[in-house]
This record gives structure tokens, sequence and C-alpha cells, in this order.
């Protein structure tokens, strides 16, 4: 990298727009969307999609909720040409869905497009050529005349060969390609001249789709420009302006938002962001940043992890799990103070007056996207308590008491440690069996017991315990039932514990509801132990928690 590089780059210059309004903007709608998917994310593949994935990725559109579909550039050959016309005369095509092709402006490239959308009932076609300096010196080698030229011919193009299929309720769209890095004035100049041909109203505009081909400013910049050109446009009633953002600066979705607050009607973009280089505009991103203020977008995915499947199989690109909303990892916490506040945000929710969602690390609610709760908080070696407390409590419907979530972090964290991975629901509930002696052969193991009241109001119990295989009827006193299973183990076994802590809950709800109790112990030297038990009936839970502690003392 040079240690000076403005010797090599210069800054973008600024738009003179001293009273720009759009900072101080809201987006209060949706806008019309299109993907671009089939078309400009199908050129940027390594191997682009054949008629088998272009028809399933059409489908999932629909189902997503898409209204205006680019479908292809049927000029580019007949491959494309034959899907394209495949679908339109296959009758594939909803009533209230209107698909888009792509030209360039040339006479027998527009010609093929329109001959590719024969029989069709609504369809845009959408011709460009591109009007920035470089592209004109480099790529053209043409003064600002002779690219406006272009312009109007492509424009006379679409006029005559849409009268020729009168059947057809042609639209049209107009790109001065290479908006981004033009001159703006010299943009408006050519979209007018190509107003003047086609003589847009408002029961019918046409299209100015206004790219950011090469983004090559900051996201403020491109708002700039969208509110100057719809500012200076002619018959501004009449036309739509289009976004079509890319990302080269990593701000794709930054500028189009900033485009929707300075006029913008029209987002086009790619699902995931798909495109070539850095990629086009995210719609899913868009869409559900929208979603999250409490406007509705008007596309659904609320089956998010479908629509990722699909697509995933059709770019054969993976989805990063770190996209937002989309990935697999975007509702994860691994750290433990995000698990913490996590996991408080989700117990405050369910005991909240309304229905505003506010969670901690959360935005929106995965749920919302049809994704389930059990990944949201997963363990590895950064995590706290709070992380596998959440796992037990969604996975085993156990709610630890805090003090005990942090006897038990002890023995997660060795095996965290040990194993140098995340753990999973099974990891956890196995150490957690172990720890509190629920899935080894326990030394006391509960057979049956019955318990009844003294004349002075003692209760007695009264059990059968299999002691290392060996069943014996045991039975001790007290002023519980717990404290009556504690004397039992002292004057039976010789094992001393004094009850510091007890707490229970119902696991689940309906009639297969079972309890679950937690003791919390001190030995005769201090020591800590806890117990859990587990039962159909809560009384039977908390003598198998006080033999459980009983267990993990021997243990």
């Amino acid at each position: 990298m040079l240690r000076n590089p403005s010797t090599k780059y210069r800054p973008f210059p600024q738009i003179n727009l001293p009273d720009r309004q759009w900072p101080s903007q809201t987006i209060t709608k949706a806008p019309r969307w299109l993907s671009t998917d089939m078309r400009d994310g199908n050129q940027a593949l390594v191997d682009p999609m054949d008629a088998e994935k272009k028809t399933r990725f059409f489908d999932l559109l629909l189902k997503v909720g898409l209204k205006e579909i680019e479908v292809g550039f049927p000029s580019a050959g007949a491959t494309e040409f034959d899907f394209i016309s495949g679908l339109v005369q296959s009758g594939r095509i909803p009533d209230d869905v209107v698909i888009q092709v792509l030209t360039q402006s040339r006479e027998d490239l527009i010609r093929t497009s329109f001959e590719s959308l024969r029989g069709a009932k609504t369809a845009i076609v959408h011709v460009y050529n591109a009007v920035s300096p470089a592209w004109r010196k480099i790529v053209f080698q043409m003064d600002q005349a002779q690219v406006k030229d272009i312009a109007i011919a492509g424009a006379k193009y679409l006029r005559d060969e849409a009268a020729k299929q009168p059947d057809t309720d042609w639209r049209f769209e107009y790109s001065p390609e290479t908006f981004s890095t033009a001159e703006i004035d010299f943009s408006i100049e050519c979209c007018a001249a190509v107003m003047d041909v086609l003589k847009p109203t408002p029961d019918k505009p046409i299209i100015f789709n206004l790219p950011a081909t090469v983004e090559a400013a900051t996201p403020n910049i491109y708002a700039d420009q969208i509110e100057y050109f719809g500012r200076n446009i002619p018959n501004r009633d009449s036309v739509i302006i289009s976004l079509h953002a890319h990302n080269d600066r990593g701000t794709g979705v930054a500028a189009t938002e900033l485009g929707l607050m300075a006029g913008a009607d029209r987002v086009e973009g790619c699902l995931f962001g798909n495109g070539e280089r850095t990629g086009n505009c995210d719609l899913v991103t868009v869409a559900l940043n929208m979603y999250t203020q409490g406007l509705n977008p008007g596309l659904d995915f609320s089956d998010i992890d479908e629509v990722i499947k699909t697509v995933e199989y059709c770019n054969q690109l993976p989805v990063h799990p770190r996209h937002p909303y989309a990935g697999e990892l975007v509702f994860t916490a691994f750290s433990g103070s995000h698990q913490d506040a996590i996991k408080k945000g989700f117990a405050a929710q369910e005991s909240r007056n309304d229905d505003f969602w506010e969670v901690p690390y959360l935005p929106i609610d995965p749920a919302d996207l049809g994704r389930s709760y059990e990944a949201v908080i997963r363990v590895n070696s950064q995590s706290g308590k709070g992380g596998f407390a959440w796992v037990l409590e969604q996975d085993q419907g156990l709610k630890l008491p805090k003090k005990m979530q942090a006897h038990f972090s002890r023995r997660v964290q060795e095996l965290a440690d040990e194993t140098g991975r995340e753990l999973y629901a099974d990891d956890i509930w196995a150490v957690f069996q172990k720890t509190y002696c629920l899935n080894t052969p326990q030394h006391f193991q509960l057979v049956d017991y019955e318990e009844t009241r003294a004349a002075n109001g003692e209760r007695i119990f009264a059990g059968k315990v299999v002691i290392d295989g060996q069943e014996q009827s045991v039975s001790g006193r007290g002023n519980g039932l717990i404290s009556s299973v504690v004397s039992t183990i002292r004057d039976s076994f010789g094992l001393s514990l004094e009850i510091e802590d007890y707490s229970e809950h119902a696991m689940g709800q309906g009639t297969g509801v079972k309890a679950a109790a937690y003791v919390e112990c001190k030995t005769a030297d201090g020591k800590t132990v806890w117990g859990v038990g587990i039962d159909e009936d809560v009384a039977t839970a908390s003598v198998r928690a006080v033999l459980s502690a009983a267990n993990a003392l021997r243990a």
C-alpha cells in the first residue's frame, strides 16, 4: 500500500445540495421491490443457474412475495431466451407479478428481448447504457452528445417494438448505468431525453434505475444524488425512482436506506446480496431492518431457513453464518455476559404487560423468522453460568437456582476446557447427571416411601431404599418431609447434612407435568453439596433431591 494514497486516488466530489432534506426523513412505507437474483445475481455465479434452478428460484421469489422479478438477459443466448419464453408460455407467472428483462440499448438486442416476452400479460423491458466519464472516455471513446443519442435511440426502439405487440401491457425502465460516478446533471439530461420519446404519465410512469454500479463514495453522497435527481427530473409524478446499489465499499444496504429517505420509490437487489464483485444490495437485510422498526416490508421471511436452503442450492454459494438476520450464528451467544443478558431478557419478556420486543442483543425475535430459541445460547469455554442454565432449561425444563448454577459451572468449564469445542445439550445433560448422581448407579436409591404425622406434629418418613444393591427399610422424624429424610440419612447411614436452601418448580405444562426439586446442603465440615430430584409427584421429587445430595457427598 502507498504511504500517500492521495498521489493515486482522489476523494469523491460532493453534491451541491446545501438544503438537503433526506437527513431528517424516516422510512414510513415499504418500497416497490425488484429481485435481480435471476439476472444480476445469476451472471455473477461461477456456474450460472440452469433452467431447473432458475425455476426453483422463481418459485421461491413468488413465495417470499416479490411482485417484480428481473428474470434474465434474453439476448445473452439461447439458454436465457428459452427460459424466459418458456416462463411466459407456461402460465407460471401470477397475474399480480410483473417480470422484467434487461438489455443494452441496441436495436437487435431490444428486438430479441421483446420477442422473448411475446404473449406476456404485463412486462418491463429495462434498457441501459453507461454515461459516466470513465466509460465515455475509456470504453466507448464518445462525447456526451453521442452517449445521449444511444439513450434516445434505445427509447425509440422500446416504443416501436412495444407497438408491435399491443396485447401486452408494456412498462419501461431506463438506467443511466454508472450513475453513481457520472455528472448528475448529465444523467438527468439523458433521462429527460428518454422521457421525451416514451411520454410517461402518472398512470403509466417510467422507471429510472439510478445504480451505484460501482460504489465509489459514502452512502450520504448517494442519497444526495437521489434527492437532487428527484428535485430536477421533469414531471416527477410520472417517474419511479429505483435504487440499485452495489456493495464495493460495504455500504450497499446503508446507501439504499438513505436513498429511500431521499425520495426513491423502488429497490432492486438480491435476496442475500449476491452479485458481481462484492455483491448487490441485500434485500433480506433491508426488508428486515424495516421490520424491526415496526414497518411491514411486504416480503415474507417467516421461514428464513427454507429461503437459505433454496438460495444456497441454486447459487451454490453459502450464506455466511454471521449474515444479518439469516446467518446460522446471528442469534447465538457464546459469551457469558451476553448469555446472561439474553436469559434475563427472555425472562422479562414473559412478564411484560405489552407485546413489544425487548431482549438484549436480539434486535428481532428469532421466532418471527421461523427460528427456535434452542440455539440462541450455546456453550463453549467462553460461556458463563447463564449459558448452560439456559440450555438445561430449554432442553430439559430445569430452572437451576442461581447458587446451583455457580456450583455446576465449574463442571461445565472443566468439560469445555477438556474437549476444546462447543458443548451441546447432550454434553451438558450428561455431565449434569453425573455431577448430581442421576444417571450413575446410586449408593442410595429410593424404592418407595410413605409419610405420616406423629401425635406431637412431627413428620415420620418410612421408606425402602436400595443401598449398594440391597433393599433396606429406613425411617426418621422431623418437622417436615425433607427434615425427616435428612434425619433418616443421619440416623441410618451416619451422613450429616444440613439443609441451607430448597426450591422446586413444575417442568412443562398439562397432565404430564413433572416436578423438579433442588436442595443445597452443608456437611459437618462446612462443605456444600447439591441434590436434584425429578418426579411426577413434587413431594417425591424433594425426597429424591435429598438422596441425590447424599449420593453426591458419598461420591
